[in-house]
């Protein structure tokens, strides 16, 4: 049980979005069984190589991509301003992770075991620092003075659910911020400041649950996550089409306008927003506006704005570079840079469509638990529902799971 590293990926399927056929990845965990050639961080371009190209001229982007390598969104700030990792630091980075990897499989002693060992990817060290490429401290920028209002916001909602719960009363890392009462939030009965996307610790319906909870995702940009993430793009005559395979079975299609029209009304609002593309030599530049208030991307919503630019470097290589914008949340523009590898069509040929089965199943258990546990307190048997915790694991609580030292 020494090394627990896959070479790139665990578990991820693909579905296809060419004329209705499906297709998926799966790669084992002991090797990387899909790419074709060496990975993102150990190929480069050739600087005077002819461009790939479709059979009608257009720069050629298709294929099955991934990032193959783990990078934090954010540089830790033991860092500074180095973007690269050493060779060495690298190698220690592996080392450190892939012990807290074998505790997971070995000991299974702490919550989230059982998706460490199922669900979760981790990949090696890759070679940046931060995914986030500007500003050059490869941090997020400072929220405006609006962005900190809605944050705080919706913190302290978030906080008000937990006040009567153990987290509170013993001081742990997912209460930070609030305080202990005995006695549960009248605010357990508000709304939230604004659509919810994410876990709370409150299960009156649906939507107080997290997006992937109830099988949505969260769009664009697509970062990948501890689940993995793979893109499929297809090319036509004036078309690009990509399937994003992300989460436990969220999959979804995108389509890219190339016809050179206008974004859709600002009245109209879609959950991956309006993609408009163009060709700026062999760069596809797409911008994205339009984006729907019940997404999130790190605080953004309606008023997010995106471009992007894909780049084919190499016969298995593809770069990916996006820059993130919202005047209303932060204070500047950022910008993430990642390099994806090509993986094998023929591998990927024939598997079956993803479906996120353990949410559509989970769910609705979930609910039916919370009701039981009200009747019986109003019963007088069991405790108040609301002194309970149910968030451990989520975006506050985190249990006892141990930090990525990469993200650290």
């Amino acid at each position: 049980m020494g090394n627990r590293f896959s070479g790139s990926i665990v578990i991820a399927p693909i579905v296809a979005v060419a004329a209705g056929a499906v297709i998926s990845l799966s790669v084992s965990q002991t090797s990387a069984q899909a790419p074709v050639g060496p990975g993102p961080a150990q190929q480069t371009a050739v600087p005077n190589a002819a461009p790939l190209k479709t059979a009608w001229g257009e720069p050629d982007l298709q294929g099955i991509w991934t990032e193959e390598f783990d990078t934090p969104m954010q540089r830790p700030p033991r860092y500074g301003n180095q973007e690269f990792f050493t060779e060495q630091q690298r190698a220690d980075l592996d080392k450190e992770r892939s012990a807290i990897l074998t505790r997971f499989a070995t000991e299974r002693e702490i919550n989230g075991a059982y998706n460490a060992a199922t669900f979760f990817t981790t990949k090696r060290t890759g070679a940046r620092t931060s995914k986030i490429v500007d500003p050059p401290n490869g941090r997020f920028p400072a929220l405006t003075p609006e962005g900190q209002k809605v944050a705080a916001a919706d913190r302290e909602y978030r906080l008000a659910l937990l006040q009567a719960t153990e987290s509170c009363k013993n001081k742990l890392p997912g209460c930070a911020g609030g305080t202990y009462s005995a006695t549960p939030s009248p605010r357990r009965f508000e709304a939230p400041p604004r659509y919810n996307p994410g876990r709370m610790n409150r299960h009156n319906g649906p939507e107080d649950n997290s997006l992937a909870e109830r099988c949505l995702t969260g769009g664009l940009p697509e970062f990948g996550g501890a689940t993995g993430s793979f893109r499929r793009i297809v090319q036509t005559p004036g078309g690009i089409s990509i399937f994003y395979d992300v989460g436990q079975g969220q999959g979804w299609q995108r389509n890219i306008v190339m016809d050179g029209s206008p974004h859709l009304p600002a009245s109209v609002r879609q959950w991956y927003g309006d993609s408009r593309g163009r060709w700026e030599g062999n760069t596809l530049v797409v911008d994205v506006t339009n984006f729907s208030p019940k997404t999130d991307v790190f605080g953004a919503r309606e008023n997010l704005h995106l471009i992007e630019r894909w780049t084919r470097t190499g016969p298995t290589t593809l770069a990916y570079e996006v820059t993130v914008e919202d005047p209303t949340v932060w204070t500047r523009p950022w910008t993430v840079r990642q390099e994806f590898g090509r993986q094998s069509d023929e591998e990927n040929r024939i598997y079956p469509e993803p479906r996120c089965l353990e949410g559509n199943y989970g769910l609705p258990g979930l609910l039916h638990a919370r009701r039981v546990e009200e009747a019986a307190f109003a019963e007088g048997r069991g405790p108040n529902p609301d002194t309970l915790d149910h968030n451990t694991g989520g975006s506050l609580t985190q249990g006892n799971i141990p930090q990525d030292p990469l993200q650290q």
